[in-house]
């Protein structure tokens, strides 16, 4: 029989807030993270917003040291885990060590640190490369940094799904623990590519919006939407297992049930149009919580504010959920924060569980009318306050990855 795995830590680090009470607040005020870019010059850039974090400064939380050696992606784990940590009340040097694990992925990992290396050997040639290029730029660094800085010895792996990756991996992190690898798990996502090459790359793919007004530009589920906004940031839960958890006297957020993970295997951006590769992993996540699409009351969407995006999600749900489709209310917090990459399932995970705990959906900021086939209850205007008894999380990325938590309010 497997093991009941329940939450008992958040962390964050977002555009609308750092910490889980600072962004849960932003997100009840509707408040959005988006801005004009000013971190490099973009009057020839497509895109000109994003989600930035302009207020996070890492020796605020770690060693001048530790902090250099660690780029923005790492850092923003580092913090999100240390706070997750500490809100779990979990002192790792009491526990077994090899039996805490790690499962922190990032999408892109350090593409500044590439384009500032790149301009040094052009300019100065090979021998001023920085020495420590490969250890900041790649995306296993995140796991390895939360590893050494918190003490956990146990399994740790990155999971690399492009904007599935912080679904994919809490949704890992949760099967470890089903099956005994581990006794606790610190999981989720981290992102940071606000750079030249990060935005012309997605802008040169026709993804970014280009609406240049930063309250209009992301959209999700609108009929005028045309791109996604990127952000950054990082979203860290502690999953347990709930024998372990009640043992040491842990608050428990709420349990996770279901996961469900397939791929399109359609094309390497487009999710399939029919929605069927993300609809089965959410009856494939609803199987395994042993419930039916009518106890769903909260979908944190993909919602992404591109054109495929929401109109494939919207056909998903549909194909998943049938003649229930139309009962959870649905939203999408990219349209607070902006699309947070390999960050964002994690982050959407979080406030998933706010909503469970909290009796709270917010709304699809920005959001009007949507066009004729999607005609889903998409909250509009205000969030609603209400019982969340089942939320769950829906991530597509690239490539064709489609990932499903499901959260439930925790009963003992």
């Amino acid at each position: 029989m497997s093991r009941r795995v329940v939450v008992t830590g958040m962390g964050a680090v977002t555009p609308i807030g750092i910490g889980v009470e600072n962004f849960w607040n932003g997100v009840k005020e509707n408040k959005v993270g988006i801005k004009v870019i000013d971190r490099f010059d973009i009057t020839e850039f497509k895109a000109k917003v994003a989600g930035q974090i302009d207020d996070f400064n890492p020796k605020d939380y770690m060693d001048v040291k530790s902090a250099k050696r660690m780029e923005k992606f790492c850092q923003y784990a580092v913090v999100a885990a240390m706070e997750a940590v500490k809100d779990a009340g979990l002192d790792i040097e009491a526990e077994d060590p090899y039996m805490v694990g790690v499962s922190v992925g990032s999408g892109v990992g350090s593409l500044g640190v590439v384009e500032d290396s790149h301009k040094k050997y052009l300019e100065k040639g090979p021998s001023r490369i920085n020495p420590l290029l490969v250890p900041l730029m790649i995306t296993n660094m995140a796991a390895g940094n939360v590893s050494i800085q918190l003490g956990a010895k146990g399994k740790s792996i990155n999971v690399v799904t492009a904007c599935a990756t912080g679904t994919h991996s809490i949704g890992e992190a949760y099967r470890s623990i089903q099956c005994g690898e581990a006794d606790v798990m610190i999981a989720g996502g981290t992102e940071s590519c606000i750079t030249p090459i990060g935005v012309g790359g997605f802008a040169a793919l026709t993804a970014l919006s280009t609406t240049e007004d930063p309250l209009d530009a992301c959209k999700p589920f609108d009929k005028d939407r045309n791109g996604f906004v990127m952000g950054e940031g990082s979203g860290i839960v502690i999953l347990e297992d709930l024998e372990h958890a009640k043992k040491r006297g842990a608050k428990i957020y709420g349990e996770v049930v279901g996961y469900g993970a397939t791929s399109d295997a359609y094309h390497i951006t487009s999710p399939a149009e029919d929605g069927s590769g993300a609809a089965r992993a959410m009856t494939n996540a609803m199987k395994e919580a042993g419930i039916t699409p009518e106890q769903i009351d909260y979908i944190n969407a993909h919602g992404t504010s591109t054109h495929h995006n929401d109109l494939f999600e919207t056909r998903a749900i549909k194909l998943a959920f049938k003649d229930a489709a139309y009962k959870p209310k649905i939203s999408s917090t990219k349209s607070m924060v902006g699309h947070l990459l390999g960050a964002a399932g994690a982050v959407e995970f979080i406030t998933c569980i706010k909503s469970v705990t909290d009796s709270y959906v917010h709304p699809n900021v920005g959001f009007k009318e949507a066009e004729e086939e999607m005609d889903l209850d998409y909250v509009k205007d205000k969030g609603i306050n209400m019982e969340v008894n089942y939320a769950l999380s829906n991530s597509l990325g690239f490539g064709g990855h489609n990932a499903t938590l499901i959260v439930k309010k925790y009963e003992a």
